[in-house]
């Protein structure tokens, strides 16, 4: 097949999707290499193969081009932590009540008992490991963890044979690098102390010393305005790191760097990487080489840099040989933010360009762009080259659809939540899920199906303070949407379709055990 066919092309019938062998569809017969490379707050119009203006993607629309690209992927949740969490163990976040978005701090919300993503590709002869935004806790316990020597807890003791992340965000502290549960290139001259509760003595903070904030503003009486390192404000109370700091505009090729090494030294076996970028979270500081390249600033900027990072990651699988036996899923932990504490003007140079894609809502709300994410499957001669699938397809659902690709076994309780839709990722079932559940900050929860939407009823404020401009959606009606005909989500038909109301409750009912 052509390999310059066009991303954008239209939907491929199913009859020319490549068919799963009878053998595969049991699992067991492969064991390709797998990539997740997880954005950050990327939308579902950030990217040049779903329609972008103002910023070009060529590597990710190259692989969209080889690949299959969906138009109806979720997250299941529409902030990072409760995300992040499902995706790796199968379960919905909301189940637990410990997985709302973790402070920097927080001790580990996947704990080792749990079987995790990285276990199933371990048991089954890979090499694992985690790159990146990790945001999912360290530690046994939350603001005990001493930062100057090993953790006694971390990635290891949940599936990963190696990791290199940051502990939570690039706007929270600690602002190291965490090496196989150490601080990388720790400082012995610099010990860490981390607080979330109180202030270093003799520290300045950015919210009484904005002169300090040489790299980036902190918008006033947001929060991101305590510790300052690197030039920019954060979220918390740092004192100590040294050498160990990071600088915001080297993250990204920390990070990169990292992860082709470990391909390079695993070529000659099976491996699975979990590669979580920060872009575009906040701070938003791509590097310089990046800089002025979208003409949107630095959200553009670093929507440029994650671009990069995909090429560098292509480039190296097809340098060592590996991309035609290489699942490579490039997707986003949830919808888009403009504004969110920092100074950096995102809202007003977009100049035309849509981060929601023409969806309603964003990060933190309970509308479309909140959880329906930018989602991308390469895998040459496996995978259709350059479809478009309509496929209701979720994060929750790759943990078992690799456990069947693998022939894997999974233990009793065992990512419970996730449903085997192989055939869906792969492009052969051009339907996916009966329905998606989606999970807004404050916990509402949201059911989509092919044609409906259904919010819960919930209270909290119509915008966060963190994120002025951003749009909540919380409600105390429900709300139902027919997104056939209102794929903006406009009007509100619960009161006109009662039954449609009835059957959307019943979902939630069931899946919350009520009934």
């Amino acid at each position: 097949m052509n390999r310059k066919i066009a991303a954008c092309a239209a939907i491929m019938p199913a009859a020319l999707v490549p068919s799963l062998s009878p053998a595969q569809e049991k699992g067991g017969v492969e064991r390709p290499n797998v990539i997740i490379i997880l954005a950050d707050d990327l939308g579902y119009g950030d990217l040049g193969c779903y329609g972008a203006r103002n910023v070009v993607t060529p590597n990710v629309d190259t692989v969209a081009s080889r690949g299959t690209r969906f138009v109806n992927a979720y997250a299941t949740a529409s902030v990072s932590t409760p995300s992040r969490y499902s995706l790796l163990t199968g379960q919905y976040a909301w189940r637990r009540n410990d997985t709302d978005i973790a402070v920097g701090d927080a001790g580990m919300i996947i704990r080792p008992e749990q079987y995790t993503m990285a276990d199933l590709f371990k048991n089954a002869g890979y090499s694992t490991a985690a790159f990146g935004k990790w945001h999912l806790g360290l530690g046994d316990k939350g603001g005990e963890q001493d930062w100057n020597a090993p953790l006694p807890s971390g990635l290891g003791d949940i599936g990963f044979d190696y990791s290199y992340i940051m502990a939570a965000t690039g706007d929270r502290v600690p602002c190291v690098f965490i090496e196989n549960g150490k601080v990388a290139d720790w400082d012995p001259s610099a010990p860490i102390e981390v607080s979330y509760k109180k202030p270093f003595e003799g520290e300045p903070l950015a919210k009484d010393h904005p002169e300090l904030l040489y790299n980036l503003k902190s918008t006033p009486g947001i929060g991101h305005n305590q510790a300052i390192v690197n030039g920019i404000g954060r979220i918390g109370y740092m004192k100590g790191g040294g050498r160990a700091l990071w600088k915001d505009e080297n993250i990204a090729d920390s990070i990169t760097v990292h992860a082709l090494k470990f391909i390079e030294e695993n070529k000659d076996r099976p491996f699975f990487i979990y590669l979580a970028t920060n872009d575009v979270h906040v701070p938003r500081f791509p590097h310089e080489r990046f800089r002025g390249r979208s003409g949107m600033g630095l959200r553009g900027d670093a929507i440029v840099e994650f671009d990069w990072m995909v090429g560098a990651v292509t480039r190296e699988l097809d340098r060592l040989g590996l991309a035609d036996n290489t699942i490579l899923i490039i997707t986003s932990d949830n919808g888009p933010v403009l504004e969110d504490g920092y100074m950096d003007d995102a809202a007003n140079l977009l100049n035309g360009h849509d981060p929601a894609g023409n969806l309603r809502g964003n990060k933190y709300g309970v509308y479309e762009a909140g959880a329906r994410v930018p989602a991308i499957v390469r895998w040459p001669g496996k995978v259709t080259e350059g479809a478009i699938s309509e496929a209701l397809v979720s994060h929750v659902d790759l943990f078992s659809s690799f456990g069947v690709l693998l022939g894997g076994r999974m233990p009793r309780g065992g990512a419970p939540d996730s449903r085997n839709s192989l055939s869906a990722w792969m492009g052969r079932d051009p339907s996916g899920r009966e329905y998606v559940i989606e999970q807004a900050n404050n916990r509402t929860l949201s059911v989509r199906t092919r044609d409906w939407k259904y919010v819960e009823p919930s209270d909290g404020p119509a915008e966060y303070s963190w994120a002025p401009g951003s749009e909540t959606g919380y409600m105390k009606v429900p709300q139902l949407f027919n997104l056939k005909t209102d794929p903006r989500e406009k009007v509100n038909v619960a009161a006109d379709n009662p039954d449609v109301l009835r059957m959307m409750r019943e979902i939630l009912d069931k899946e919350r055990g009520e009934r």
